[in-house]
C-alpha cells in the first residue's frame, strides 16, 4: 500500500501542536541573516504537516542554508522515528545550520553535511520516501534525475520557489508535469510555490 498524499489545512495556526519548546522558540525567533534563503514559516509548516501525515522516515534536503527548513523537516521527522540527511555546499551557512540543529537537540535526526550535492547524493545508499530541493535553481532538473528512481512508492519530491523563479527551472517544471512515474500539483501558500510530485 502507497502513502497518501493527504495533509491538513492550510488555515491551521502555523505552530498549531508544535509542543518542544525550544524548537517552537527557534521557529518564532529564527536569526534573519542576509543571504540566509529561508522558506517562509507557512512553507515550512506544509512540508512538516505532509511527512507527518505520510508517516515518511527517511529524507533528503538539497540546500540546508543556515537551517531554517530543516528545523520544521527534522522536528517532522522525530514525530515519525526517521532520519534526515541535509547538504550544503556553502560552508558559513552550513555551519550555522549545524549549530541550530544541535540547540534544537535534533543533531541525532539530521546528519548535516557540507558538500557539493550533486557529488553527494549518488554516495548516499539506500531509498528515500521524501526529498525537498530548495538549491541553485539552475540545478533543479539536475537534482531531480539524480533521486527520481531512489523514491519509494508513496513517496514525495518537493521543490520549493517553483513559481517566483519559475524563468530558472523552466526545464526542471516541464519533466516533473510529463513524468508519468509522478503525480505533481503546486502549493501556492507563499508566493514561492511548492512543487508536491508524489511517486505513483
Amino acid at each position: 500500500m502507497t502513502k497518501s498524499n493527504k495533509r491538513k489545512s492550510t488555515s491551521s495556526p502555523l505552530f498549531q501542536d508544535i509542543h518542544d519548546k525550544k524548537i517552537l522558540t527557534l521557529l518564532k525567533n529564527f536569526p534573519r541573516s542576509e543571504g540566509g534563503m529561508n522558506v517562509p514559516s507557512a512553507d515550512g509548516r506544509l512540508l512538516y504537516d505532509l511527512i507527518i501525515d505520510n508517516g515518511y522516515t527517511r529524507g533528503l534536503e538539497i540546500g540546508t542554508s543556515n537551517g531554517f527548513s530543516g528545523l520544521w523537516l527534522g522536528l517532522a521527522f522525530r514525530q515519525t522515528g526517521g532520519t534526515l540527511i541535509t547538504l550544503e555546499n556553502e560552508l558559513e551557512r552550513a555551519k550555522q545550520a549545524q549549530t541550530i540543529f544541535l540547540k534544537a537537540r535534533l543533531d541525532g535526526i539530521i546528519d548535516s553535511r557540507i558538500c557539493d550535492a550533486l557529488k553527494e547524493i549518488p554516495r548516499v545508499n539506500g531509498k528515500f520516501d521524501f526529498v525537498f530541493i530548495d538549491a541553485w535553481k539552475d540545478d533543479y532538473l539536475k537534482y531531480f534525475q539524480l533521486v527520481r528512481t531512489r523514491i519509494t512508492p508513496g513517496g514525495l519530491i518537493a521543490a520549493h520557489n517553483v513559481d517566483n523563479a519559475r524563468h530558472e527551472m523552466v526545464d526542471f517544471l516541464e519533466v516533473i508535469v510529463s513524468d508519468t512515474d509522478f503525480t505533481t500539483s503546486i502549493e501556492r501558500i507563499s508566493s514561492a510555490g511548492v512543487s508536491l510530485s508524489f511517486k505513483r
